[in-house]
């Protein structure tokens, strides 16, 4: 069995159709939130995630993006991100609204050889907001997986791709797929192939998109610069 790990497409279609052209064919879509936020394209991402998840086995949780334009709770969010939201909740279709809060906040799946997964945005302490960053100390990781009773914890938020090993169990972040944050734009997702045994049967990829195609919808949408320019730096 192959299974795709993404997350934080943040409403960059482009970003996403370059991913899917590499993972469409996998066993398994696991995807960690935050389909909206930040980019030009929420209609199109979710209407595309919604259709996959109708034709195959694709998982998706709610990430803190997906909440705040969903249910309206930008509290805590940064200029721009305020900023986007509010266009999102104004452009958005209220059936792709209604899919966001529909969207779980954990969710849990077993792969063909019995091990088991936690999929959560930020992290079990607070599912939508908690940051579980590479360079945290190990105890850090050894009490976030205190919470946790499968066998890994799958997570996005960072938008940093990460894996950890902490006594044969492990979280996995696959980095961000429509707005990377580690100094490579490319849009990034992971494999874990399950005919290998764990923990080294994780891959990490990235796969490059038309990041001026983005930049240009999210600056004629009308959408802070920032936002586009941060694409191109990977950041």
């Amino acid at each position: 069995m192959l299974i795709a790990l993404i997350s934080d497409i943040h409403s960059n279609l482009e970003a996403l159709q370059a991913v899917w052209r590499e993972i469409g064919g996998e066993d398994v879509i696991l995807c960690m939130g935050d389909l909206v936020g930040y980019g030009p394209n929420p209609n199109e991402v979710v209407e595309f995630v919604r259709g996959r998840m109708e034709e195959r086995n694709f998982l998706c949780i709610r990430g803190n993006h997906d909440n705040a334009i969903a249910f309206g709770a930008e509290w805590g969010f940064n200029p721009y991100a305020r900023e986007a939201v509010r266009w999102h909740q104004r452009v958005m279709s209220i059936e792709n609204l209604e899919f966001l809060r529909r969207l779980p906040v954990r969710g849990l799946f077993k792969d063909d050889a019995g091990r088991s997964y936690l999929m959560i945005h930020g992290s079990p302490r607070a599912p939508l907001d908690e940051y579980l960053f590479p360079w945290l100390p190990e105890s850090e990781f050894r009490t976030v997986l205190g919470y946790v009773r499968q066998d890994d914890l799958l997570v996005g938020h960072t938008h940093v791709p990460m894996l950890k090993l902490i006594n044969g169990r492990r979280i996995i972040n696959p980095g961000g797929v429509g707005q990377p944050r580690d100094g490579d734009w490319r849009a990034a997702y992971a494999l874990i192939n399950t005919d290998e045994e764990p923990p080294d049967n994780v891959e990490f990829h990235r796969v490059e998109y038309d990041v001026e195609e983005t930049a240009r919808k999210i600056v004629e949408a009308g959408l802070p610069r920032f936002l586009a320019e941060r694409l191109f730096e990977g950041y």
